[in-house]
């Protein structure tokens, strides 16, 4: 049998969201390890199936801790495990990202989250040049049943240098392009998983080619790299 997310990892985090500090954190830290190295398996268990049609060049399975030292939030602890896994630069751009947390917060997310200022520049100048193939990409059927539409900040009404009348404005204001799909916990738990998450996966890739073909060449469709 794979490796399949337990129904005590929500348990304890259900727990430290109630007792969130140090004290109570040291005191179940064995039952937090134990739990950590099955999430490792799951995590272990995406990058080999996203390896098989993508890829992955590092899994960054981030840290328990939280940074509180410009933060309004004191709370020294998360209450998820995130972890994100990225492609192989320079060809491949974008990158997925998975977050487990109780309570129906479960998540899969992918795209740019915070993209260079010459990359975000470069993708509004592609968008503002032709932006009919970016929408047949995210308005296909399928693709839209899995991933729903972009979600992400924009700024108000356009960037420096563009039109807010521009016909793809919509898409030239936004300062990131992700898609996210939430998970509940009952799916999260089902033994199933892992390969609704590699489905999903593998129906971003058009998003994905057509992305990286954009940030490795000029607007003349020269290559970069």
């Amino acid at each position: 049998m794979g490796a399949t997310v337990q129904k005590e990892v929500f348990t304890f985090f259900k727990n430290l969201e109630k007792n969130n500090n140090r004290d109570w954190f040291n005191d179940h830290k064995k039952e937090f390890k134990a739990i950590e190295a099955d999430i490792k398996q799951v995590y272990n268990a995406v990058l080999e199936n996203l390896n098989k049609h993508d890829d992955i060049d590092k899994l960054k399975l981030f840290r328990i801790y939280r940074d509180v030292r410009f933060s309004k939030n004191k709370l020294p602890y998360k209450t998820h495990f995130g972890g994100s896994f990225h492609r192989t630069k320079p060809k491949l751009r974008g990158g997925y990202y998975l977050h487990i947390q109780p309570n129906n917060e479960s998540f899969i997310a992918t795209g740019f989250w915070e993209p260079a200022k010459e990359d975000l520049l470069r993708i509004r100048k592609e968008f503002e040049m032709d932006d009919q193939e970016i929408r047949d990409i995210i308005n296909e059927k399928q693709f839209k049943s899995v991933w729903g539409d972009f979600v992400g900040d924009e700024v108000k009404t356009a960037p420096k240098g563009f039109s807010k009348d521009h016909e793809a404005i919509d898409l030239i204001k936004k300062k990131q392009y992700i898609f996210v799909k939430k998970f509940t916990d009952k799916e999260v738990l089902d033994a199933n998983f892992i390969n609704e998450v590699d489905q999903a996966f593998k129906a971003i890739r058009p998003y994905f080619d057509y992305m990286s073909d954009v940030l490795t060449t000029d607007l003349n469709g020269v290559s970069l790299i």
